[in-house]
């Protein structure tokens, strides 16, 4: 990776931890509305439907910034801020910590309407008629996998491809969260978008899987524990990526984790990861800080191996 490269890399995962999310304009919500769009379209109960589709999005996506990406190959300050840009752009660590410290404060304050209203920032199930516990669970289920999915995969994919190769893998992400469902409309269309972000966050759930045993003695567990609990749960897991990113939070925090989730009219039996209490407010705000030193733990470390 080239040193603009790294400078904008770094710059970006400063940004979203300064500023959040861009308010308006967010290049992800544009995406998401050009997806949907090319669905309405093109949606067919097919596989190869769906492939085309996640083909012509993914692919795009990658293929534009690359193409930027090479215009400014002799302007290395211009090629530094759009790596900064789309690296800002593409992660979610700072929106990830907040939504889950705000509902880790509304379960805390016995608000759990309040609660249940933010449970959607966080997570797809059905937020009604959940318990404190529940709701936490929730919470610390969702920011576990999304360490992955939201901080440590835009960063592993700029180090290994650049610019581009974070535009393909949020573009890639976007499109499991749209599409990638057990639906009766998504059970095909949605296979090639579910298994390509499998495919591309599968180094980053284990770097950050891993990151989370080693540092689990500062958000007070061990690293023994959480090795155990990783080595032996994240594999009963049905996705190949949140099952080890869950595991080792669950070991790392001395907490159980798993249970029914219930998505509308769809209910899942999801297994057991853990072996400690259910989760409350402070264990979610444990794992809040966790996410938040997985995430840059990751960033120094695929900076320093970009140089070499």
């Amino acid at each position: 990776m080239s040193g603009a490269g790294r400078v904008g890399l770094v710059a970006g995962a400063v940004a979203d931890w300064v500023v959040g999310d861009p308010h308006r304009w967010h290049p992800v919500a544009g995406f998401g509305s050009v997806a949907a769009a090319l669905e309405r379209r093109c949606w067919r109960p097919s596989r190869s439907a769906g492939v085309a589709y996640a083909t012509v999005l993914v692919g795009g996506a990658g293929v534009a910034v690359a193409v930027a990406d090479r215009r400014l190959v002799r302007r290395p300050v211009a090629r530094m801020l759009l790596t900064g840009l789309v690296t800002w752009s593409a992660l979610g660590g700072r929106s990830l910590a907040e939504a889950g410290r705000r509902l880790a404060g509304a379960v805390r304050n016995g608000d759990l309407e309040a609660a249940r209203t933010l449970a959607p920032t966080l997570v797809g199930r059905d937020p009604e008629g959940l318990d404190g516990p529940e709701l936490c669970r929730a919470a610390l289920e969702s920011v576990a996998e999304n360490t992955a999915d939201a901080v440590v995969g835009p960063l592993l994919w700029g180090v290994v491809a650049g610019p581009a190769g974070v535009a393909a893998y949020r573009a890639a992400n976007t499109l499991d969260a749209m599409v990638g469902h057990h639906s009766v409309r998504y059970e095909r269309f949605g296979w090639a978008a579910a298994r390509l972000d499998d495919l591309l966050t599968w180094p980053a759930a284990r770097l950050g899987a891993g990151l989370a045993c080693v540092l689990a003695p500062l958000v007070g567990g061990g690293v023994g524990r959480a090795w155990r609990t990783l080595l032996r749960d994240g594999g009963a897991h049905p996705s190949p990526n949140a099952g080890r990113m869950e595991a080792a939070f669950a070991g790392a925090l001395g907490v159980r984790l798993g249970g029914t989730n219930r998505y509308g009219d769809r209910v899942e039996q999801r297994p057991t990861l853990g072996d400690g209490a259910a989760p409350g407010p402070d264990e979610v705000d444990r794992a809040v800080r966790l996410s938040v030193l997985v995430g840059s733990a990751a960033a120094a470390l695929l900076v320093l191996v970009g140089r070499r």
